[in-house]
């Protein structure tokens, strides 16, 4: 969000005074047609996966990412929707490709989630709330495999399941410390074997991120027929498959597997689909929406979780290695304030003149943008305007990015909608005009697993080296076993830091790498890195932001951002 002298109205006022198209004038401005078109209401749908098997791609890629997030504020969502919008009013074909909020964090730290200001997709209480569905189904066919693997545990164990390696959850939407190591199956013999369980919030769900990733109805089937369960005695492991689940599971996911088709404020076709988180999963919206964003027009822009470090190191190493991907250029949003707090700054003492907090701090961005290049890509860094900005901490910024080749345009679109953001999207433009970018992942996935780590954690956060805990010492033996050595790996860090302390803001460097344990995740195609104190179960805050959310008597909603 960017503070400003003029009074603007809150997120949700803003969206509900806007007056939106029906969807499917929408769709047909895309060349959709009515039977790769299902309807949710007037104002969302989903487009059949027919309509991307029916086209080619033939748009250009551009990642949207930031620097590590502070409580100051960033707007990456924000400036991803209103540089969209800014595109299509300089007359490009554009579309913007997004993931979906979790309702977690709408009722936890920072309710809505589908932009600010007059940069925002719509409509947006349904997309913070149910939207489509497709949470809902995705937890139904996550927990649909933990019931069916307790089953299998209660009528016998024909499989040999080793109860003390079970290592698949359950999963609900919701920050739930609770949740997050539990005892089922209390209650005598009609309750099933007693064994410990945890929960993960669907965002980090192996479900969310093998719809994510599956290009189509029968690699959806595959992936989650690999799923592993657990382990047996003798550590083989037990799959999907072996409880002869995923047939139902992809039943109960044909539906979420097509892509949302919303709008921009402004009109603009937005896709908003899939919602890993890109602390804890790999933190991109669904590999088919992006296709079919390349398919339907000239240029997309999509977001990837948290910084360059995280979401975006996952983006090119685990959805465009997967995908094919060839992104072309990366837009890294920053604001002035959240360098201050980089730099060593309070956040009650943001609003203070203070050079010298953002020049300490914006050795953060240049971490960031050194990220983006070592994929081959060239960057522009778009800073979200303040009015507390002060002509001389804006210039700090600038040198930074001059000193690294990029260039800083300050963006204004929480205000302004596109029209604020018409100076970065003539500068993406001329970026992609010369672009040379030759983008390349950053390892080879054939290499070891451990190898893969270091070189995440050396040449990305910057670490001296990398200390494997026991737990994932044993995993670093085991998983080549189960098929799982040669494949990409997704970190799961904290978001705050290039480290696993979020307390250690700016750029850190030669410092030590934590990995408690490393995680089978056999559909999606990856392996899971927990590093330091990760946790993939939120709890809600002293004041979470449910208690200012509430329905009015009209209808109207209040308190959703």
């Amino acid at each position: 969000m960017t503070a400003t002298a003029t009074k603007i109205p809150s997120d949700i006022a803003i969206a509900q005074a806007a007056k939106l198209r029906p969807i499917r004038d929408v769709a047909a401005e895309l060349g959709i047609t009515d039977d790769e078109l299902e309807v949710y209401g007037k104002y969302k749908a989903k487009i059949s996966f027919r309509a991307l098997e029916r086209r080619s791609t033939k748009g250009r890629l551009v990642l949207v990412t930031g620097i590590n997030p502070t409580p100051a504020g960033e707007g990456k969502s924000t400036v991803t929707v209103g540089v969209t919008q800014a595109l299509r009013k300089l007359g490009k074909n554009a579309i913007l490709a997004i993931r979906e909020p979790s309702l977690g964090p709408v009722f936890g730290v920072k309710g809505g989630a589908a932009g600010g200001g007059y940069a925002q997709v719509v409509p947006m209480e349904d997309i913070n709330l149910h939207f489509t569905g497709d949470f809902h189904a995705i937890a139904t066919a996550h927990n649909l495999l933990s019931a069916m693997l307790d089953a299998q545990l209660h009528h016998g164990n024909t499989l040999g399941l080793d109860v003390r390696r079970i290592i698949w959850p359950r999963t609900i939407d919701m920050n739930d410390r609770a949740l997050r190591s539990i005892i089922v199956g209390l209650g005598g013999v009609n309750g099933g074997p007693t064994r410990e369980e945890r929960f993960v919030i669907i965002p980090g769900s192996e479900v969310m991120a093998i719809l994510a990733l599956a290009s189509g109805v029968a690699d959806l089937e595959a992936r989650l027929a690999r799923v592993i369960v657990g382990l047996r005695g003798d550590k083989t492991p037990v799959r999907a498959s072996d409880l002869k689940a995923q047939g139902a599971m992809t039943l109960l996911l044909k539906d979420a597997i097509n892509p949302n088709l919303v709008q921009t404020l402004e009109g603009g076709p937005a896709l908003v689909h899939c919602g890993p988180f890109g602390n804890i999963a790999h933190g991109c919206n669904s590999v088919a929406a992006t296709k079919l964003g390349l398919a339907l027009s000239d240029l997309v822009l999509t977001e990837a979780g948290f910084g360059a470090d995280l979401g975006g190191e996952k983006f090119f190493d685990i959805k465009c290695r997967f995908a094919g991907l060839k992104p072309e250029a990366a837009i890294i949003v920053v604001t002035v304030r959240a360098l201050k707090m980089h730099g060593g700054v309070k956040k009650d003492r943001l609003a203070a003149a203070d050079p010298a907090a953002v020049q300490r701090g914006a050795e953060n961005l240049r971490r960031h943008i050194r990220i983006v290049k070592k994929f081959g890509l060239d960057a522009l860094v778009a800073l979200n305007r303040f009015t507390t900005d002060t002509d001389e901490e804006v210039e700090a910024v600038r040198a930074v990015g001059a000193a690294e080749g990029v260039e800083v345009v300050r963006c204004d679109v929480w205000e302004k909608g596109g029209e604020g953001g018409l100076a970065v999207a003539e500068s993406l433009l001329g970026l992609l005009k010369t672009s040379k970018a030759a983008f390349k992942p950053l390892y080879d996935e054939r290499r070891p697993i451990r190898e893969k780590i270091e070189t995440i954690a050396r040449e990305i956060y910057g670490a001296a080296g990398v200390e494997f805990a026991p737990a994932a010492e044993r995993a670093l033996e085991l998983l080549p076993k189960l098929g799982l050595g040669e494949t990409p790996v997704c970190m799961a860090k904290t978001q705050y830091s290039l480290t696993d302390d979020a307390t250690q803001l700016g750029a850190p460097s030669g410092f030590t790498l934590h990995v408690r344990d490393i995680l089978p995740s056999a559909g999606a195609g990856f392996v899971v890195a927990l590093a330091g104190d990760v946790l993939t179960m939120p709890g809600l805050g002293r004041s979470p932001a449910a208690e200012r959310i509430r329905l009015l008597p009209d209808g109207t909603i209040e308190g959703l951002f």
